[in-house]
């Protein structure tokens, strides 16, 4: 009877396969980039809004002049005119774009959708929307309250932004082991 000799050769592959989590795919999949260009896309909607063609005094006022980019006067705009169009719709818009990113990045395929990612991404969730609501009861209702960009146009619709990053956060719940 011939008793076989146990391979004491080590691999790279198998050191780094033991300290390797089971559960972990790719760091980039497509969804975690898609969820990516969306959240980014949303953030750079409402900054565009904002910055480049938002009225000065806020929307629903068209007759007071709009802030121009370049030399930061009360003036002509030159952004796109269907953006301005659209006034707070633009809100919804960008917000709506970074809700879906968060959703999309709670599935398992993508960082935030698995292992410690779900954790990172309920907590952040939950506190990202506790910290907006309590930013805007603090500051966004005092005597400064245009001063907060963002929070001056959207009044008490500043809660449902809150309360939606909370939601989400509970998309990240469900997928908590």
């Amino acid at each position: 009877m011939k008793i076989p000799r146990p391979n004491l050769k080590r691999s790279d592959k198998t050191e780094r396969d033991a300290f390797k989590d089971p559960s972990s795919g790719p760091t980039f999949s497509p969804r975690f980039l898609v969820s990516l260009v969306l959240m980014l896309g949303g953030i750079a909607w409402i900054a565009y809004y904002y910055i480049g063609v938002r009225p000065v005094a806020g929307f629903g006022d068209d007759d007071k002049p709009a802030l121009d980019p370049e030399s930061f006067e009360p003036g002509v705009v030159t952004g796109w005119n269907f953006v301005g169009d659209l006034q707070e719709w633009n809100y919804l818009i960008g917000f709506a774009a970074i809700m879906l990113g968060l959703i999309i990045a709670a599935h398992p395929s993508t960082p935030l959708g698995r292992g410690r990612g779900v954790v990172v991404g309920m907590l952040g969730c939950f506190l990202i929307g506790l910290l907006w609501i309590c930013t805007y009861y603090i500051v966004g209702t005092g005597d400064n309250a245009q001063d907060l960009a963002v929070f001056n146009d959207l009044e008490q619709k500043n809660l449902f932004v809150g309360i939606a990053f909370m939601a989400v956060g509970f998309t990240f719940a469900t997928k908590w082991e």
